[in-house]
């Protein structure tokens, strides 16, 4: 269990932050939402099946939510793939390249036109704007994993759902897939050790200029 700052501070902290979710994700929602809209309509013109795709996400405390994304693959595309890729990443069964970052799924087969678009410019994670309205996720936080990565995390693996996932965290600003599995560990901990509205907004700010570069997106 991780300890968190304890008191009427942390308290504070949280209400506030409640409520800078709701107001921001309210606004990023009102201002996204020409880009929401094209992107529905092209996933919709390029590829048959729902503009969304709606995974099961592990939340805060372990408890399972319903996350949106848009969706960027085929309908029909096997789940096999990427949860196998992912099991080997936790288990540290995953190579890496000569610079020393893991091995990355590439030219994925099952990504459509589009969706290879929006992963690059992580569009498709727009949606999840509605899980911070919901009270699912925050603005920032721990990105939320899959149930069945949640299954075979270990012990100090899960303190990482002591708080709120998020849309971006100190792990996407850092290095995003050019980072190993524990290292993103070890970033999402450091978070919530040390979260504060400082930190926050510089992940915020800092997450504008890793989309624009692309940087880690895959």
């Amino acid at each position: 269990m991780v300890r968190l700052r304890g008191g009427r501070n942390e308290w504070l902290f949280l209400k506030a932050k409640h409520a800078f979710d709701a107001v921001s994700g309210l606004a990023a929602t009102a201002v996204a939402l020409p880009i929401l809209l094209t992107s529905a309509l092209a996933i919709a013109l390029d590829s048959r099946g729902p503009v969304f795709y709606r995974p099961r996400a592990i939340g805060k405390a372990g408890r399972p939510f319903t996350m949106f994304k848009f969706r960027s693959m085929f309908t029909d595309a096997s789940k096999s793939l990427h949860q196998d890729y992912v099991t080997k990443l936790i288990k540290g069964e995953i190579g890496q390249d000569p610079s020393g970052q893991p091995l990355k799924i590439t030219n994925d087969p099952r990504v459509t036109r589009v969706g290879g678009f929006l992963r690059k410019t992580s569009l498709d994670e727009l949606p999840q704007l509605i899980n911070v309205l919901k009270g699912d996720m925050s603005l920032v936080g721990p990105r939320p994993c899959l149930p069945y990565e949640w299954e075979i995390y270990k012990d100090w693996h899960k303190k990482r759902s002591a708080v709120r996932p998020g849309i971006t965290g100190l792990w996407q600003v850092v290095g995003r897939s050019e980072v190993s599995f524990e290292d993103m560990i070890i970033l999402d901990l450091y978070y919530i050790y040390n979260r504060s509205f400082d930190l926050d907004l510089s992940i915020l700010f800092e997450t504008i200029f890793v989309v624009l570069k692309k940087k880690g997106a895959h």
